[in-house]
């Protein structure tokens, strides 16, 4: 027989702890067939998750590095609902980006992550990371351009992802190799 103790635990808030909303000004992608090896999240076992932060670092193959996308953080937004049935609930992560530009560049980049299966990272107003996209189900990027109305109009790109996972957008601490050559949340040496 299994054991099925429980993994719940308590939920505290501290009163007047505020929850800022949003995401910052840039977010990361990568396409996952760049990546060698995945970070991890604690499961029991019974393959339960026992944490929403992923251990250790995504591996990423050789000359391979994060791309970044500025975004209008007013206009983005990172949601989670649950879906399927008892027993094989998952979540379903979306992504909602907007940059403001419909030029050369962003067209590129929209074609390559329409037709890529991709992993994003969204920092949070607190400064934690949130992945989009998992290594057990692909991720659907959508990119729309809009190139605005007459004088008052908004010109933008905007990125839609989903991805399937088992908790809502992981937390994820390891680094982050960009291709400019920085590396984010680099360990103190």
């Amino acid at each position: 027989m299994s054991n099925c103790t429980s993994i719940q635990k308590s939920l505290a808030w501290c009163q007047g702890t505020p929850e800022y909303p949003g995401i910052k000004r840039r977010i990361y992608y990568i396409a996952k067939s760049a990546i060698a090896k995945w970070p991890t999240l604690p499961t029991d076992d019974l393959g339960r998750p026992t944490s929403a932060i992923y251990g250790g670092n995504f591996t990423l193959i050789a000359d391979q590095k994060w791309h970044f996308i500025d975004v209008l953080p007013d206009k983005c937004q990172v949601t989670s609902e649950a879906q399927g049935e008892l027993p094989s609930q998952t979540q379903l992560n979306k992504l909602t980006a907007v940059h403001p530009g419909v030029g050369e560049e962003a067209s590129a980049a929209a074609a390559y992550i329409n037709n890529t299966d991709n992993v994003f990272l969204v920092e949070d107003m607190k400064g934690k990371y949130r992945v989009i996209g998992s290594e057990r189900w692909d991720t659907k990027s959508t990119v729309a351009q809009d190139l605005g109305q007459g004088a008052t109009g908004t010109a933008s790109t905007t990125i839609n992802a989903e991805a399937s996972d088992v908790v809502p957008a992981p937390f994820y601490t390891g680094t982050i190799e960009l291709e400019d050559g920085t590396t984010i949340n680099e360990p103190a040496s």
